[in-house]
């Protein structure tokens, strides 16, 4: 669905997010006030450097709004972090006009907050959230894309997964 360019968008964030990480900005970030907040920031930056795609711009939104969450902690409890996903599926939707159901990345990070809500404690956090997202991906895959590139064909989206979905379980299977 669409016109393949998410594969490309990701490689060049990833790239600009590792040159991010060893940049100056990212050490002084990191040796400053706020590290967090500063580190997300700095990468927010790289990404939205990386490509004017909308994925990219979704990104980059994301990480600033993690980063704004992040300000003035040093470490985020499995519920800040369940906290922070919400807080980011509100300023997604709000940027992108996807809503939950609409079978996009909003419902895969909206998935892993209700899942890291529901288990307190979870033996292996990752394998929660791979589970999570997996189960998602089926969930979604017999409705149409409602929004984004897809929605123009969205009978024929029935049956696939959702590439932003799809690239979030990547992204998690990468941890």
């Amino acid at each position: 669905m669409g016109d393949g360019d998410l594969g490309a968008t990701l490689e060049h964030c990833a790239g600009e997010m590792r040159a991010a990480m060893a940049s100056d900005a990212m050490i002084q970030a990191v040796n400053g006030d706020d590290p967090l907040m500063h580190a997300l920031r700095t990468l927010s930056l790289a990404c939205a450097k990386a490509s004017g795609s909308s994925f990219s711009t979704l990104m980059a939104q994301g990480l600033l709004t993690a980063a704004r969450f992040c300000h003035g902690k040093t470490t985020l409890s499995q519920s800040d972090f369940a906290t922070l996903l919400h807080e980011v599926v509100a300023a997604l939707a709000h940027r992108g006009g996807a809503g939950l159901g609409d079978k996009t990345l909003l419902d895969g990070l909206h998935a892993l907050a209700l899942a890291l809500e529901s288990q307190p404690a979870p033996a292996d956090p990752r394998a929660l959230m791979r589970a999570t997202l997996e189960d998602t991906l089926a969930a979604f895959r017999q409705r149409p894309n409602r929004i984004g590139r897809a929605r123009m064909f969205a009978e024929r989206s029935i049956g696939l997964d959702d590439p932003g979905q799809v690239a979030l379980l990547r992204m998690v299977e990468a941890l």
